[in-house]
Parts: structure tokens; sequence; C-alpha cells
């Protein structure tokens, strides 16, 4: 976000975050080192594998700093429950946030990438379907695509749940993201597709559970071209006794074209959004799939 929180008093303001997304979220900033009272600036620590497990050490002092962190994180990940989070960017290689690979000391080798931030831990404990990612990963085309994708589904899924919902909203709901679904994960859409068919035999707090935690799952498996193009095709084919040969053609081209990486994936979605506004194809007017997170983030534009 900008703010000096670092332990050399600088800061790693990321320019995606706070100009791109950031108009279309609100931030909760939130720093468990100084909000702990480790102060600014403050020696570097480490995450430290010993006879009672990875502890988190200073480096200089070798200040155990373990428990005092783990008790302010389960405090704050409780409290962060009333700002009704629609995802989380944690820090790349910090003791404290890191995601994944964060470095362990120990031993006379080197460090090896097997640890979790110890805040990055409690905050995936208590909210497992959350869309979590870290800074470093979202400079990667897809992994970035992926993680606002699964943002603004979260979003609208907690919309849903968070009302007065009934059977025929949760269907609507499972429809309008059946080719979001079939794009990352054709099982997942499939099973899901039976949780809903039998929900009324399911306890609403367990069928809002249980699916919460199957879609969110589904969307995190990355969405490949070859499961694209299947999509893009299944779309075309409700143009097939609507468009001219030539028009036909353009589309099955600029399939085509994506399939072998020639253009990204906004040219043929483009093309599929134009025809269908053209002729108000009433199933595909409700597919998020065509519109799945702001256009002005041109997320599609690199993927």
């Amino acid at each position: 976000m900008g703010e000096s929180v670092r332990f050399d008093g600088g800061h790693k303001r990321d320019p995606f975050l706070t100009d791109t997304l950031g108009p279309f979220v609100e931030w909760v900033p939130v720093c468990p080192e100084v909000e702990c009272g480790f102060g600014t600036p403050r020696e570097s620590m480490r995450l430290v594998r010993v006879e009672q497990g990875v502890r988190l050490l200073t480096v200089k002092t070798a200040i155990d700093l373990t428990d005092r962190l783990e008790r302010y994180a389960h405090k704050r990940v409780a409290k962060l429950e009333v700002e009704d989070l629609s995802g989380y960017v944690l820090k790349k290689d910090s003791p404290s946030c890191g995601m994944e690979r964060v470095k362990v000391y120990g031993g006379q080798g080197a460090p090896d990438k097997s640890g979790r931030g110890l805040f990055a831990a409690s905050l995936m404990e208590r909210y497992p379907s959350l869309p979590v990612e870290e800074e470093g990963r979202l400079s990667d085309p897809r992994l970035r695509e992926n993680f606002v994708e699964r943002v603004f589904a979260y979003w609208r899924l907690r919309g849903l749940f968070g009302g007065r919902w009934n059977q025929g909203a949760l269907v609507a709901f499972h429809t309008a993201h059946k080719l979001i679904l079939m794009a990352h994960s054709p099982e997942a859409y499939r099973t899901l597709g039976r949780l809903v068919a039998g929900a009324r035999e399911v306890p609403r707090h367990e069928l809002e559970r249980r699916y919460t935690e199957l879609f969110m799952s589904g969307l995190t498996v990355m969405a490949t071209p070859r499961r694209h193009v299947n999509v893009l095709q299944h779309i075309a084919g409700y143009f097939k006794n609507l468009l001219d040969p030539g028009s036909k053609a353009e589309l099955a081209g600029a399939i085509d074209d994506y399939r072998r990486g020639l253009v990204p994936l906004v040219v043929p979605i483009t093309l599929l959004r134009h025809y269908v506004r053209l002729h108000n194809v009433s199933y595909l007017v409700g597919q998020l799939y065509l519109d799945p997170h702001p256009k002005e983030l041109m997320l599609r534009n690199h993927v």
C-alpha cells in the first residue's frame, strides 16, 4: 500500500494493487509486525527450525517472538471477520506474512523454502475459502487473472449467502458461473451440479458450507488455454444458425488464433460478447465468464 512499515523503515508499494485494482476494492491494511508492537525500524527476523519446531527469531539477538506474534495473529484474524473480506494479498517471503516457500533456517546447510508466515498461517486456517495470493506472484499474468477472478466470484458468493437466499437463487448463481467453472475445473462443476440438484436434502448451513468450499476450490484450479478453447467453442455453438458463413469463419479463426498463442484471450471474448449483444442470446447474456471482472483491469489482455 506504500506504508512505511518495513523492518528498515521502507515500503513495498505495488502500483497494480494501489493504482489498477485499488479503484475497485476497499483495502484493509494490516501489518502484523508493526501492530504487534515490534516497531519501525526494527531488527529483522526469520523462521528458524529448532528442537521445539519452527520458531520466529530475531536475526542478530535470537529473541523468540513466536508466541507473541501468534497470539496477536489469532486475535487480529478473528477481528477481520467484521470486514467481510473478499480476498487477501500477502507479502512474499515474509516470516509473518509469506504465503508459501518462506525460508526456514537451521542446521549447517542453506535454508530451505518450506515455511509459511505465522500470520499467513493463522489467516488461511480461519478462512480456508478466502482468495489469498502473494504480491510477488501477482506479476504473473495468469496468477493475477486467477486471483482477481476469484476475488470477484467470492464477493458475489458472499452476496448470495449473505441475503435471504433460497434454492432458486442458488440455481441461478450456479448457472451464471457454469462456464467459469468449466474453464477451471469441469469436475468441480459436475460435483457442484449434483450438490445443487439435491439441495432440498441438505441442511441450509451445510449446503452453504459445502457449496462455498467446492466452488472456491474449483476456481483455485488454474484455467488452461485448452479448457478456455473448449468453453469458447461451446459458446460459439450457440451462434451456429445465427451467423453468416463469413462471421462464423472469423469467430472460428479468432478461437484458433488463441489456441495457437497468437492472440490473448480478450480477442475471441470480445468478438463473442459482440455477437451475444447483437443476437441477444439470453443464456449467454447471464454467463459471467464473458465479464468476470472489470474490463478496466485488462487482465485478459495478457493471458
